[in-house]
């Protein structure tokens, strides 16, 4: 049955309010709070998450950092929770492009005795662009389908990741309902199964079919020719395209190559960091081991084993068939970057 009644995120009656997406499937729990600390913190832990969906997190609670400071130490207090919410994840660049635009704003309007609203119709602003690039961005991938398709997709890119409808799941929700897909397999995506945890619960919603499996077997599914496309999204974008996503991304690329599968990205013009020229420049995130040996709270190995835990890995550009963006579909060299 189709559901509809969710949202990741929304800033209402002065607070940000946001959906615990550790719960998730099995229970819908959603945060009201006007503490910026606390979405640091939420951000931090995955509650928030989703590159285009941190970057709004944190510009709203850049600007709640002044809800209560009635214009004294407006400087101090700005700059302390700037610097804590770029603290928090390291890898997707829309955080540290929001948080830039907000600190723009206020070094532009410090001095305004109604500072905390000037920052706050920024955050605003944010959130209703990257909405507008959702939906393009779902146009704009309707090109890539030839034949109504089996689609498989990695991690979550829907609107639990975005402050729209998503980025590859937008491409996805977007051509089901023009009748050109058949059926989505989603990677369950470990260590954190945010396929099977978020995605399945997207696809649910929208009424999708779909089957979850793990990221193992993708070879095997590609091998008996029951995938025409891999569509997955991105945290950060380099120059000439290399595209750092959730670990296991760059995995899907291979066998894509080795299967004459085409691999594309659908992610917002501001998932493209323009001061790095390739991949190599990325910053990739390492998490705590205890997301591969107590996954769910659920220990199934001792705490003397160390892991190998990066939250991306980097897929080289000429493994990319297309990047879909709110703007159009680019395509390897992607010298339109430059």
């Amino acid at each position: 049955m189709k559901k509809t009644d969710y949202f990741s995120a929304k800033f209402e009656n002065d607070e940000f309010i946001f959906l615990d997406q550790t719960k998730l499937p099995l229970q819908e729990v959603y945060v009201h709070t006007d503490d910026y600390e606390i979405i640091a913190l939420a951000i931090e832990r995955l509650e928030v998450r989703g590159a285009p969906l941190i970057g709004i997190a944190a510009a709203y609670a850049l600007a709640l950092s002044l809800k209560k400071t009635g214009n004294n130490d407006n400087d101090s207090a700005f700059y302390i929770a700037y610097e804590r919410l770029a603290r928090t994840r390291p890898t997707a660049v829309n955080l540290f492009i929001a948080l830039d635009l907000i600190k723009s704003v206020f070094e532009s309007h410090k001095n305004s005795t109604n500072i905390y609203n000037v920052l706050l119709s920024k955050a605003i602003q944010i959130h209703k662009d990257d909405i507008e690039h959702c939906r393009k961005i779902g146009e704009n991938g309707l090109r890539i389908f030839q034949k109504k398709s089996n689609i498989l997709t990695h991690c979550n890119t829907g609107k639990l990741a975005t402050g729209g409808v998503g980025t590859a799941f937008s491409v996805i929700q977007t051509a089901f309902t023009k009748g050109l897909v058949n059926f989505v397999y989603a990677d369950e995506t470990r260590p954190l199964f945010q396929g099977l945890r978020l995605t399945a619960f997207e696809l649910e919603h929208s009424g999708i079919p779909f089957s979850v499996l793990s990221d193992s077997m993708a070879a095997s599914l590609m091998k008996d020719q029951k995938v025409d496309l891999v569509i997955t999204g991105a945290d950060r974008i380099a120059l000439n395209g290399d595209s750092a996503n959730k670990i296991g991304t760059y995995n899907l690329a291979i066998l894509c190559n080795y299967h004459n599968i085409p691999f594309y990205i659908a992610a917002p013009s501001t998932s493209i960091d323009r001061t790095i020229p390739t991949g190599e420049s990325i910053k990739i995130e390492y998490r705590n081991k205890n997301e591969i040996l107590n996954p769910s709270g659920n220990r199934i190995a001792p705490d003397s084993y160390e892991t190998y835990s990066p939250a991306f890995d980097v897929t080289p550009s000429h493994l990319i068939k297309g990047i879909i963006t709110e703007e159009d579909i680019f395509f390897f060299p992607y010298n339109f970057l430059i």
